[in-house]
């Protein structure tokens, strides 16, 4: 039942009868799938709509220390593209800056909305950090060289270690007449209510996060990326860390590894209890997006039971950024963002959305490639 926006309560149809005049609608979806509206973590959706062309990508400013840079005031409402990714379901998103050292401030937003106004779910829930790497790879894909160490990582950390206290040492004064947005941009992160994102995958790189993380005391330290993060499980669950892992769909980044690495990630994680969501950010991430249910299939193929594979688009995702108490699970009082599949949503030979609602509100499924594929299929008089 939905009522102004919420979820009044989730009953068993066999169990409980519906008094038909207290709604105003009833809507039978008998034999049919409801699913919480799945999450895009760590997205650059919204913030571009066609790769090549330069000037539809607001997704990386200049500088290389950024974090008073904001993806939510970037957020295009009327992008295309969003059109194309809510049809599999895909009804929230993460849009998250790219490039430097610190890219910027994320937020969580709705894929529907007259402007990001509308749009916006949580506004500026952290920042995003670069973690240099300690080894570069040479050579190319099709002729890789050796692996060499990266000789100014130890300066970069040193940069980030710097501005962390020069930042922490900022807003510990009661009274500062001369703003620096910077700084002030960081001022969350040190009250300990902001997020700090480390873009992060193996493990002599994680280990030294975990340290930089205990030193300046961050309350909700998360990583993206996390390749190496199931050897270091234990330590990221004692520290407090969750994990945003890359996309399985990619290929092992080391020549020795099992091939199939990335889609047993999800299990490996799930079995050492740390706390993960999957998201796909990447080459062509944004057009990508839509096949989100599907990189969740493929972690239900690969180990996980199916409420697992949904969690990790849905209430784990939620739970890490820290909107579990709105969306990411269809309960008694969070907000109606959730929709009806004809079939199992994680199966690309399934996944059907007939209905969605964000917030409440019933959206529109259609977009310009149903709308072609509907106009050929007429013109050759196909069903």
């Amino acid at each position: 039942i939905i009522k102004d926006g919420k979820i009044l309560f989730v009953k068993n149809a066999l169990t409980y009868t519906v008094n038909k005049s207290e709604w105003d609608t009833i809507i039978d979806i008998k034999g049919k799938q409801v699913y919480p509206g799945f999450i895009a973590a760590n997205s650059t959706i919204g913030l571009t709509e066609i790769d090549a062309v330069r000037a539809t990508n607001d997704f990386r400013e200049v500088g290389y220390i950024n974090p008073h840079v904001r993806s939510l005031i970037a957020y295009n409402t009327d992008s295309k593209v969003l059109y194309t990714i809510r049809t599999n379901g895909i009804l929230v998103c993460q849009p998250t800056p790219r490039g430097g050292l610190i890219s910027g401030t994320s937020s969580v937003m709705a894929m529907d909305g007259w402007n990001w106004e509308d749009a916006v779910y949580k506004a500026d829930d952290g920042i995003h950090i670069n973690w240099p790497s300690k080894y570069r790879n040479t050579g190319w894909w099709a002729e890789p060289g050796e692996i060499k160490s990266n000789p100014n990582y130890k300066k970069t950390v040193e940069l980030l270690v710097t501005f962390f206290y020069r930042a922490k040492a900022y807003n510990a004064e009661s009274k500062t007449e001369n703003k620096d947005l910077k700084m002030e941009a960081m001022k969350n992160v040190f009250d300990g209510n902001q997020r700090v994102y480390f873009h992060v995958s193996f493990a002599p790189e994680m280990n030294d996060v975990i340290d930089f993380s205990r030193s300046f005391k961050l309350n909700y330290p998360v990583i993206i990326g996390g390749y190496d993060a199931h050897l270091l499980a234990d330590r990221l669950i004692e520290n407090k860390f969750t994990v945003m892992l890359e996309n399985p769909h990619h290929l092992p980044h080391f020549e020795g590894d099992f091939p199939a690495i990335n889609y047993e990630l999800p299990f490996k994680l799930q079995q050492a209890g740390l706390l993960f969501c999957i998201q796909n950010s990447g080459s062509m991430e944004v057009m990508n997006t839509r096949n989100l249910p599907f990189i969740a299939g493929t972690a239900m193929a690969y180990g996980l039971t199916e409420e697992q594979a949904i969690a990790t688009i849905s209430l784990n995702a939620a739970k890490i950024i820290g909107i579990d108490n709105r969306i990411g699970s269809l309960e008694k009082g969070k907000d109606a963002t959730l929709f009806i599949s004809d079939g199992n949503a994680l199966d690309m030979r399934t996944n059907n959305v007939i209905l969605a609602f964000v917030m409440g509100n019933r959206i529109d499924l259609t977009n310009h490639q149903k709308q072609l594929s509907a106009k050929y299929h007429a013109k050759y008089g196909k069903k």
